[in-house]
């Protein structure tokens, strides 16, 4: 879907602002380039200081009321201004009957893309713009908010669990050790009544010296 509104958005630029050094681009309306150029694709054109008998070329005016025409040459003749074209359109039973001069070329198509001249158009207006660009980029914004808040929650999410197993350690850690220092305090108290008794002993034994 990215990738389709990309090119629309491109080739509607193109279309409304030519490209530099001779380049462009133009819809197609009819079918009278079938099958080589189907209706409704776009072509790419280049402007070329010669053009020869086969060559696919756009010509004619481009204006809101009036579009250009893309056929191929099939006759070449000179003249006092210039070389005169003969085309047709490779569908078509005849040639087409006004000659095209030089001057009225707009280039030479080297490559089209099929269908997309559909869309390009429809997007040159106003309620076309917003079904065809506008609705599926907010649809693709609200979804990549989506997964940069859920990737935002799997990280707080990650650490807490990290803080808090932390904290269970240390609680482990604090509790052995209160154990450790209460089984101590317990052996230190039990030891002192046997080493009172043992110095009771001691002080019998050394009175019963001294009687003797």
């Amino acid at each position: 879907m990215l990738i389709i509104i990309a090119v629309i958005a491109v080739f509607l630029v193109l279309s409304v602002f030519p490209m530099k050094s001779g380049y462009g681009t133009f819809i197609v309306l009819s079918g009278s380039m079938e099958p080589e150029i189907h209706t409704g694709s776009v072509v790419a054109v280049k402007t070329q200081d010669e053009y020869k008998i086969g060559d696919v070329i756009t010509f004619g005016e481009n204006t809101k009321s009036k579009k250009p025409t893309t056929h191929r040459i099939t006759e070449v003749n000179d003249s006092k201004e210039g070389n005169i074209y003969t085309t047709k359109g490779d569908a078509n039973n005849s040639e087409d009957q006004k000659t095209v001069k030089e001057d009225e070329i707009l280039g030479r198509v080297f490559f089209s893309i099929p269908y997309i001249g559909y869309a390009v158009s429809a997007v040159q207006k106003p309620i076309g713009f917003i079904l065809i660009l506008v609705i599926p980029a907010v649809i693709i914004i609200y979804d990549e908010i989506g997964k940069i808040k859920k990737e935002v929650l799997k990280k707080v999410d990650y650490r807490k669990r990290m803080k808090k197993r932390k904290e269970e350690k240390e609680a482990s850690s604090s509790a052995s050790a209160s154990v450790e220092a209460s089984s101590f305090a317990k052996k230190a108290t039990a030891d002192k009544p046997a080493d009172k008794g043992k110095e009771d002993d001691n002080n019998k034994e050394t009175d019963e010296k001294k009687e003797v």
